[in-house]
């Protein structure tokens, strides 16, 4: 009899122990690594986590620990679910003892400040640099899991679907596997980049169309910010190599149209505030998890003039976020720009 799948997911925030809870609900049996001895206790006597769902009960095969190398021990998949600019300096931690073989499963949606690079690229530098890993033996086991996927509504087990995606296929695959539950139906792809920007910048128009909301902007204005930061994201996609049609899907449009509808997502929750008025300050006090395209448009705008891609959106997200632009002198802006086609 085959043993069940072992994950280790490190992270015991909001979607980190929402996709372990969909790991559990598919048989696998979890550890949830956090650093707080208080919230692993509860997890393991209370079956809650009262931070981020008070009044949720986790699945039976999930428990929590503070000990990185207890976490990782056996482990077929090693899941990554951390602010994005703190993966660098935790993975290189948590490197020396992950299983050799583990497929290495990002769930964070943002790209590097500095190096401008994607969370697979960061795994992948990382375990190399760390001899955790040969260049060639990495890149078939590093996976991205993205899509509309609010995680209250994943603990909640309401439908949702996804994307994995791995550049061996057969990866893929076993990790749809090990996540596919009667409410959660993933969906297998070979294009990480194309999965990876399409969450990375859908969270930066998820700022932009919050910003207008918080200045009462109505649905017209979200409709044609919504479908140009998808252009947007395609046109770098492209630049980079993605198969356009990746946007059109889960990864992209879909992620998208969640993130700027729902209340919530916290980096349009972000916006609203900005847009209300707030300052990044004020609005940073107020917001208790981390709202990934905060940091992340700074990168995404780099990532951009590097391939030499225009992203008008995403520039005036950063202008307003840490410029401080004035939001009705970025809005006339970015409407006087000079007209073009659409598929310019």
């Amino acid at each position: 009899m085959t043993r069940p799948v072992k994950a280790a997911v490190y992270g015991t925030g909001s979607w980190g122990t929402a996709f372990g809870m969909v790991l559990a609900d598919a048989g696998c049996e979890v550890t949830l690594w956090g650093r707080r001895k208080e919230l692993a206790d509860a997890v393991n006597t209370g079956r809650t986590n009262p931070d981020y769902f008070p009044g949720v009960e986790l699945p039976a095969g999930l428990r929590a620990t503070t000990d990185a190398a207890e976490a990782a021990h056996d482990a077929d998949l090693v899941v990554l679910a951390i602010p994005s600019q703190t993966l660098r300096g935790n993975l290189a931690a948590w490197a020396p003892f992950l299983p050799a073989d583990a497929v290495l499963v990002s769930l964070m949606k943002g790209i590097e400040l500095g190096t401008a690079k994607r969370m697979s690229e960061v795994i992948e530098e990382v375990m190399v640099a760390e001899g955790a890993a040969t260049p060639d033996g990495i890149r078939g086991r590093v996976a991205v899991v993205t899509g509309p996927n609010l995680a209250r509504e994943i603990v909640a087990r309401q439908p949702a679907a996804s994307v994995v995606a791995c550049e061996d296929e057969a990866v893929a695959r076993r990790l749809q596997a090990a996540c596919h539950t009667p409410y959660f139906r993933p969906y297998t792809s070979t294009d990480v980049i194309g999965c990876e920007l399409g969450g990375a910048v859908k969270n930066v128009i998820g700022l932009a169309v919050g910003i207008a909301d918080g200045m009462g902007l109505g649905d017209n204005t979200k409709g044609s910010l919504i479908t140009r930061g998808l252009a947007e994201a395609t046109r770098l996609g492209v630049a980079m190599g993605a198969d356009p049609l990746t946007f059109s899907g889960l990864a992209g449009l879909g992620d998208l149209v969640a993130t700027c509808s729902s209340p919530l997502s916290r980096n349009h929750t972000f916006g609203t505030n900005l847009g209300r008025g707030m300052t990044l300050e004020e609005t940073i006090a107020v917001t208790r998890q981390t709202a990934e395209g905060v940091k992340s448009c700074q990168s995404v705008a780099d990532l951009a003039r590097r391939h030499g891609v225009d992203m008008p959106i995403t520039d005036t997200v950063v202008d307003i976020v840490h410029h401080g632009k004035p939001t009705l002198v970025a809005l006339k802006e970015l409407m006087g720009r000079s007209a073009k086609p659409e598929r310019h």
